[in-house]
């Protein structure tokens, strides 16, 4: 349900010492300690709208808050009296579908970034006629039947998910639910990319079942794969491998924790004709990287591309270190002159930390390297410039001693 507009939407005011600045430039995010807390503002439900006031009570725009949350306030909107319903959403979903319709042919990508598509807390990855929201704010979550009606108008999509899983819910206070919202979805659906076919399971899978930010970094590792041998760690339903398939690669082997992804990357390998050079291996990657260098196997290409060490500054130390382990047991897999692919997730490790624990780990690995090329995530997956947060994803492609 939305909220009701003014005159009976409350205020929240900034703190006199919080920078009002900051906001104005464009940053998105007010936190609990920049806001004054009293009982009233205590008493907002979350995902409660609110008019936002500087310390000198000048409005600054409208805002969802969520006094359970470090991000206690989101900019919504630059008009305090703007009116957040379907066609508030549409507006917003027509401007981030322009972009996505001149970026790609097919209807697979990335649809909405959160902040950086204005809609905070907020992921919309599009499948065909299929979408998957995902609500990771409190505010997504009591306006999703509105998002839902927008989204099938701008789109024309039959068929959405909604995904409630993941950590940042739970720092909103949000349970976990898997909800189809539109329509059935009873199989995976194939996507295609860089030449390479993977299945995508949009209520089973991960996220939103397929990892659309990494096209970029599959196509660069690809150009390198033509006769190699290659080995993708963290695959997922198929990732890096099938794409290096795609580009010529002689073999790939993929490594994964999870069964279900790997029955999902196998079905992708059959679907692109590509079988025949695909193999898997279900296992810790850690224990499976220890593994092959105790049988002495190397390749021509190595990626490794795991979840987020480093998903929150606290965790930042621990998650360093374990992108550095991964390239000390990646490094020595590499065949003489071959190719190293480190991947990090982890916003809170901005990219001269993650490249330097991948640089040692290459080092105590008893490597060296030459670094020939940084990746980022797709331009689907837009940045925010004032919100570092945004800009998540990094791929470090090495080739290595000879």
């Amino acid at each position: 349900m939305t909220q009701p507009d003014h005159p009976t939407r409350p205020t929240v005011r900034l703190r006199p010492k919080a920078e009002a600045r900051a906001i104005r430039h464009g940053f998105p995010w007010v936190y609990a300690d920049e806001l004054v807390t009293d009982r009233r503002t205590q008493a907002l439900p979350a995902g409660a709208l609110a008019v936002l006031e500087d310390g000198e009570r000048r409005p600054l725009g409208l805002v969802t808050v969520n006094t359970a949350s470090r991000i206690i306030a989101r900019m919504l909107d630059r008009d305090p009296e703007a009116v957040i319903d379907a066609d508030w959403f549409r507006a917003r979903l027509r401007r981030a579908l322009s972009l996505r319709e001149r970026l790609f042919a097919e209807p697979f990508y990335r649809l909405v970034h959160a902040e950086a598509d204005g809609l905070p807390g907020i992921i919309i990855d599009r499948f065909g006629d299929a979408a998957v929201i995902q609500p990771n704010a409190a505010w997504a979550e009591a306006h999703i039947d509105a998002l839902a009606e927008a989204l099938a108008d701008v789109t024309g999509v039959t068929r959405i998910v909604k995904n409630g899983s993941g950590r940042s819910r739970g720092l909103e206070g949000l349970a976990e639910e898997l909800v189809t919202l539109r329509g059935d979805i009873d199989a995976p659906i194939p996507v295609s990319m860089n030449g390479a076919t993977y299945m995508a399971d949009l209520v089973g899978g991960q996220k939103t079942g397929l990892f659309f930010d990494q096209r970029p970094n599959h196509a660069f590792a690809a150009s390198l794969a033509r006769d190699a041998s290659v080995l993708d760690v963290f695959t997922h339903v198929g990732g890096f491998a099938l794409a290096a398939l795609a580009g010529g690669a002689a073999s790939a082997l993929a490594v994964d924790a999870s069964a279900t992804a790997l029955a999902l990357a196998t079905e992708g390998a059959k679907a692109g004709g590509v079988a025949d050079r695909f193999a898997t291996r279900q296992g810790d990657a850690f224990d499976v990287l220890e593994a092959l260098g105790q049988e002495g196997a190397t390749f021509d290409l190595v990626i490794c591309d795991p979840p987020a060490f480093a998903p929150s500054k606290p965790a930042l130390e621990a998650g360093l270190r374990a992108y550095e382990r991964i390239a000390r047991l990646a490094a020595p897999l590499v065949a003489p002159g071959g190719y190293l692919v480190l991947c990090s997730c982890s916003h809170a490790a901005d990219l001269a930390s993650f490249r330097n624990a991948s640089a040692r780990g290459i080092g105590r690995g008893g490597r060296r390297g030459q670094l020939i090329h940084t990746g980022f995530a797709g331009a689907d997956h837009p940045m925010l410039p004032q919100l570092a947060e945004s800009g998540y994803l990094k791929a470090l492609f090495f080739r290595l001693d000879g």
